[in-house]
């Protein structure tokens, strides 16, 4: 008998994912093999993924792999390299967020008394509806249905129904629902789930509905005695996949009907089952409030996922007499208003209007060019997996794809995509694209991507292995229908082929043959087809860069893999936690290879990308400009702030920043000098366009005073729109601001303004500002920085005095556009 001992190394505890994903290393060996959890002392069968997560396994668990069988020995040399080396990956689901710290009550929301009710944000943002309660089944009608000898195939008919089921709702899934419902999927596959079913209808003489119920019930035990919050959080998968598993045999009982909402809905229940929540039409879900939900839940990360606000903190039973009350969700705040009046709605509306203002900033300015301050242009595109995540991407300002993942159509199935499929994924993402690049990488498969269907073995260092380019010749026809596909597709878009793990010219020529026999078939067939297609290589062999004036003379294009370069030249395993530390992305050494690629590149005519997820790292792209990178490929949620950060660059002062680091001795120096590299914010007018407010129906002091706030952080002025409404108030209760002639001008000296800044609302009706000084109708605000040069308190004096003057006062009233006001402002005043 072989043995491994390690220490669990997953944040998460030993929960579904990985508990699968160890299952699968174990399956592909004859030897029986015994997890052990030696702090605890259970055990399971580790070729069972539902017994694993039963051991109750935490972070740091003291564990052990007992192997005992005819191929024990090759058996524990894969698998303890797996242990150390991979098994933290396969911890993919997201860790629970932190909890969200609610900012205190805005001054402006509490002085209108609204009816609160205190919770805790489990995801933020703001929703109104009608509150309305979820009611789960009983279980206790099926616990009722008598045994039968139909029970064992019923089983088996009902786990393959839901597999089937499921299956096909993952067709249509993406993102974070893909991969709960392909957790779901692969725990009511594992045959510990079934097959304890069955052993309590054949030992314990229950029927068929009381088994799984019962099976329900012990492992849900078993989970809630762990320490782990996690782990407690997945007896609620557990109960969904049970539940599914009931409603599928028995579909005629399930008692409650399709929760339909017809109106904008506040969702109340104890917890929802993430299958639950894919039921719901969340275009009506406003937000929902959930009694037993925890942080990690899959849940709430769906809500996340779908910008669905979330509170907790807050029971049912307490909520149940709300019901058919209109209320609003505030998750900024913590807090759900019970039947809002006029001036809390307008409010919320306020708040809303704002939050719509900044994603419409955020995508416009997204879709500007990607320019350094001197007019220096890059290409800024995205890492996508599936044609799916483009629209997306596009929307963030992508211009491009610059690395399209095909690997991932191979995953999670049992055969390879045909070429039909293949092109119809491609075409999708090139008509998405409208004639914008897109980079297809050829399938990165083998090695760390294991596709059971290749039965490619085993390796002890997959990465240094038979993966990518290299298991191309034994996949000839394999990678001939992907080139066929992709050439297929080329013809409705603008594509770009990509090799990835190239370390020889000789594969490259090889790649080049393929595809010409590929085309030449087309072409025979009369199908239709890309003429030509440029052809790059993922850079990622250090060997590479010392030949890559070869590869000029065969390709088009250059993609920097950062992540693979960087463990390859420093032979570190950035998974092994023994050696992680010293996996550093920024060196002397990388600078100076980046440096050297590129200049070589650029020397015979082509293009540089980076597609690794350095590329995305904002600290570093003072550097990698500099070195003369071409184009940038990250997830698209990165690109606004990519682009926003490229614009205030100056790509010549980047280039001796990169030369200095190229001379650097050490990674610490580096720092030191991006450190000491900040870039000035160019200075911005106290006056600008953008600040003022005309024909905005704010009709309250408690709308006009965040709203002006609120549109300070859209432009970049303050990141503590809350904060500085504060600091506001506090001067509005020493003195009203109110100053005569239907003029208000509140003030305050902040540390809170970024850029000094005079804010001005005309609003459509008079308002009560709550002074003797009568209604105002103009609002001209002064924030002005703590440490700035101008006295906030004479800006105030030079305004009243100015308003005295009735010529000034009519032309001021008279100026029926932003730009007429903010002349007449620049002409008349001494700012």
């Amino acid at each position: 008998m072989q043995t491994i001992e390690f220490l669990c190394p997953l944040p998460n505890g030993l929960h579904a994912r990985p508990a699968w994903a160890l299952k699968e290393q174990c399956h592909a060996w004859r030897s029986d093999i015994r997890f052990i959890n030696t702090r605890l002392n259970t055990q399971a069968d580790a070729k069972s993924s539902l017994a694993l997560i039963g051991t109750g396994t935490l972070f740091n668990d003291s564990c052990l792999l007992e192997i005992n069988g005819s191929d024990e020995e090759q058996a524990r040399r894969v698998l303890e390299h797996y242990l150390n080396a991979a098994f933290i990956d396969s911890d993919t689901l997201p860790v629970g967020e932190a909890p969200l710290v609610a900012h205190p009550l805005p001054r402006s929301l509490a002085r209108l008394n609204p009816d609160l009710l205190q919770g805790i944000t489990l995801a933020g943002g703001i929703g109104s509806g009608t509150l309305r309660c979820w009611q789960n089944d009983s279980l206790e009608c099926y616990r009722q249905i008598p045994a039968s000898p139909e029970d064992i195939p019923r089983l088996e008919h009902s786990l393959a129904a839901l597999a089937e089921q499921l299956n096909q709702r993952l067709q249509g899934l993406k993102g974070e629902s893909k991969t709960i419902v392909s957790a779901h999927l692969s725990l009511i596959q594992d045959s510990e789930f079934g097959g304890t079913i069955s052993r309590l209808i054949t030992g314990e003489r229950l029927s068929l509905a009381q088994a799984i119920i019962r099976n329900m019930e012990q492992i849900c035990h078993k989970l809630s005695l762990s320490a782990s919050d996690y782990l407690r959080e997945r007896a609620s998968d557990i109960r969904d996949i049970s539940e599914q598993l009931l409603h599928i045999t028995w579909p005629d009982l399930k008692q409650t009907p399709a929760f339909n909402m017809e109106e904008p809905t506040v969702l109340v229940a104890e917890d929802l089952t993430p299958s639950q929540f894919l039921s719901l039409e969340t275009r009506q879900l406003a937000g929902m409030v959930l009694e037993k939900t925890g942080r990690t839940s899959h849940t709430l990360i769906l809500a996340r996922a779908a910008s669905i606000p979330v509170l907790s903190g807050l029971t049912v039973a307490s909520l149940t007499p709300l019901t058919g009350k209109k209320v609003i969700l505030d998750g900024e705040h913590s807090v759900l208003a019970i039947e809002p009046d006029r001036a809390v709605s307008r409010y919320y509306d306020v708040a809303r209007r704002l939050a719509e203002r900044q994603r419409r900033q955020q995508f416009r300015d997204a879709s500007l060019p990607a320019r350094t301050r001197d007019n220096a242009q890059v290409e800024v595109a995205a890492n996508i997996g599936s044609a799916l995540e483009a629209p997306g991407a596009f929307d963030c300002g992508a211009e491009g794809v610059g690395l399209f993942r095909t690997e991932m159509l191979y995953m999670d199935r049992d055969a390879a995509p045909d070429e039909q499929e293949q092109f119809e994924a491609y075409q999708q993402v090139l008509l998405t694209a409208q004639n914008r690049p897109v980079i297809f990488r050829t399938m990165d498969i083998g090695g760390d991507k294991q596709i059971p269907y290749l039965n490619i073995p085993q390796e002890e260092n997959p990465f240094l292995g038979y993966r990518a380019v290299r298991i191309y010749p034994e996949f000839t026809d394999l990678f001939r229908t992907q080139l066929r596909a992709i050439l297929r597709a080329g013809a409705s878009g603008n594509a770009l082929l990509m090799i990835p793990m190239v370390h020889s010219l000789e594969q490259i020529l090889w790649v080049k043959q393929i595809l010409r026999q590929a085309q030449e078939e087309l072409k025979a067939q009369g199908l239709r087809h890309a003429a030509q297609l440029p052809l790059g290589i993922m850079v990622e062999v250090p060997s590479v860069c010392f030949i890559i004036d070869h590869f000029c003379e065969e390709v088009d294009f250059f993609s920097i893999g950062s992540n693979d370069m960087t463990q390859y030249l420093y032979a570190v395993d950035r998974n092994n936690p023994r050696v992680s530390a010293l996996y550093n992305p920024v060196t002397p050494s990388f600078m100076r290879m980046v440096r050297q690629i590129v200049t070589a590149a650029h020397r015979h005519g082509k293009w540089v990308g980076l597609c690794g997820e350095l590329g995305g790292e904002s600290r570093y792209l003072p550097l990698l400009l500099g070195l003369g990178i071409d184009e940038f490929s990250m997830s698209g949620s990165r690109i606004p702030a990519f682009k926003a950060q490229l614009r205030q660059l100056d790509s010549h002062l980047c280039r001796e920043l990169a030369e200095k680091a190229c001379d650097c001795r050490s990674p610490e120096e580096i720092e030191t000098l991006l450190l000491g590299f900040a870039p000035e914010t160019p200075p911005r007018p106290l006056l600008a366009l953008e600040n003022i407010i005309m024909g905005e129906p704010l009709a309250s002091k408690e709308e006009v005073i965040p709203f002006l706030c609120g549109n300070l952080a859209i432009h970049g002025r303050t990141e503590n729109p809350q904060e500085l409404e504060e600091d506001l108030w506090q001067r509005e209760e020493i003195v009203t601001t109110a100053v005569g002639f239907g003029v208000a001008i509140p003030h305050t000296k902040s540390q809170w303004i970024r850029h000094s800044s005079i804010s001005i609302a005309r609003l459509p009706q008079p308002i009560d500002w709550e002074s003797d000084m009568g209604e105002v109708e103009l609002v001209i605000m002064l924030t002005l920085g703590a440490d700035e040069g101008i006295n906030h308190v004479k800006v105030f004096s030079q305004l009243a005095r100015r308003l005295v003057n009735k010529a000034f006062r009519e032309s001021l009233f008279a100026a029926e556009t932003p730009q007429a006001l903010l002349d007449l402002l620049n002409s008349e005043l001494n700012l």
